[in-house]
């Protein structure tokens, strides 16, 4: 059953003294008063001034989790453009409609918030040796354009003022996309005599991309933020806010949320580790960009492999596992986008206890451009690639032993979680999970984690 916010919620209030004299209610007053004084109010005869007893916490509480959202707020995507439909208004619904959902705790966002970038090669880069080169298979669809900053980034302000206005925490992991500067990087030349039919997503035949320089994600998500700054639940940041941490309160437990850069460097390993030290005890989540393949390995994108051209300031998935996730007890959740689909996998960490992690991008879902009349891209011959509108949320039931995370894929444009869409495995399949029955497809989508050793990690919270 789905719950959304209509409204402010309006506390009970309890009825005014019982009936008694004047002179009784007024002589109960004083000793009020003064035993309000001397902290002793508790202890009044008759009660009538005891606290109100807390309000019991619910065992439930839901994270919201946003996929990749550049196809959305991509320039192109629009009908100013010659789209079929305004793709941003997609986005636009999407927030909207997390914004209004019932026991919403937090929100993590796992980057590639929007498509373009501004400059050609980041001069940090340059000053360290790297080389651009011309790629006529990346340029079509990646060239730098002003319209990043005058369109792309400030409607994706626009949505996250949504889940601003409505009090909800959130933390903003970038993706490759939202860096100032994603180029063509010498020493992986692309094969343009290769027959087209034949070429794969490899830098043997496609080339590298490389990327730099965070100044545009930090103008909309730095520490400073409209959406940050002062926020006593955003607790740290790195550079400025490239990487950063959020807790917030669900269940009786306070829980540590951390937005790695992609492929984080060991000094922001190191920065993320303090973090951790210094909210010792609390359940934590990351949520880092790139980190899962499609397949469940922690493999990055062939054509996007930060490590392998810069490994001085890049580790590996691998790498980022075993130097942080699995050197941190209270590590439980790893989330992921970036590799197109859907995969989950389950590890233990170096204390025998262990750590789900969750990719999730429906970046390359295109249902929504067919029913509006759009043609097939030129480029890939698919669907336009928009998202249909898909997001997760992930149910935390503490009630239960062992707790569980009841993992829910939803569209806010069709309004229905997969199992409820008669058409999910004809629409999607296909291109994401081919090998899969339709029955293995949904349960890629909609299905349970269970938290067996939280308990014993982190204790019973305050919902008994």
């Amino acid at each position: 059953m789905w719950g959304f916010r209509l409204g402010g919620r309006v506390a009970a209030t309890r009825s005014a003294l019982p009936a008694r004299s004047f002179r009784s209610v007024v002589s109960a007053l004083s000793v009020a008063v003064v035993a309000i004084a001397l902290g002793a109010c508790a202890g009044l005869p008759g009660g009538w001034f005891e606290a109100e007893p807390p309000a019991p916490v619910s065992p439930f509480f839901r994270v919201a989790v946003i996929p990749d959202t550049q196809n959305y707020v991509d320039y192109t995507h629009q009908r100013a453009e010659g789209f079929a439909l305004d793709a941003s208004e997609l986005f636009l619904a999407q927030m909207r409609e997390i914004a209004s959902l019932e026991d919403l705790a937090f929100v993590a966002a796992v980057g590639d918030v929007w498509q373009h970038q501004t400059l050609p090669i980041e001069q940090g880069h340059v000053a360290r040796g790297f080389e651009r080169i011309d790629n006529a298979f990346f340029e079509s669809e990646l060239a730098p354009t002003p319209r990043a900053r005058d369109y792309e980034i400030p409607k994706a302000i626009e949505g996250y003022r949504l889940l601003a206005a409505a009090g909800i925490p959130f933390g903003v992991a970038p993706g490759n996309h939202d860096y100032d500067a994603m180029w063509s990087v010498a020493g992986f030349p692309p094969n343009f005599a290769k027959d087209p039919r034949e070429l794969t997503m490899t830098p043997e035949d496609l080339g590298m991309l490389h990327i730099g320089g965070l100044d545009n994600f930090r103008s909309a998500f730095g520490e400073k933020s409209e959406f940050f700054g002062g926020k006593r639940w955003y607790v740290a940041s790195h550079a400025g806010g490239a990487s950063s941490a959020q807790v917030f309160e669900a269940a009786g437990y306070r829980f540590l949320h951390i937005a790695l850069e992609m492929a984080a460097s060991d000094e922001v390993l190191a920065w993320a580790a303090e973090v951790v030290e210094d909210h010792s005890g609390h359940p934590t989540i990351v949520t880092t960009h790139d980190y899962l393949d499609s397949h469940g390995e922690r493999r990055a994108n062939a054509i996007v492999d930060l490590p392998r051209v810069d490994p001085d300031q890049h580790n590996t998935a691998e790498q980022v596992f075993q130097k942080f996730i699995a050197e941190h007890d209270q590590i439980f959740l790893v989330l992921c986008g970036h590799h197109h689909g859907q995969a989950r996998r389950f590890d233990l960490n170096r204390y025998g206890h262990g750590v789900h992690q969750v990719l999730a991008d429906y970046q390359d879902r295109g249902q929504v451009g067919i029913d509006a009349g759009q043609p097939p891209g030129r480029f890939r011959g698919r669907p336009a690639e928009i998202g249909d509108g898909w997001y997760r949320i992930l149910e935390f039931d503490f009630a239960t032993e062992p707790p569980r995370i009841s993992v829910r894929t939803r569209s806010s444009h069709y309004r229905v979680i997969a199992p409820d869409l008669e058409t999910y495995a004809e629409w999607y399949r296909e291109h994401e999970k081919p090998d899969l029955s339709d029955a293995e497809f949904m349960s890629e989508d909609h299905f349970d984690l269970m938290l067996d050793d939280f308990r014993t990690r982190f204790g019973r919270g305050g919902t008994q």
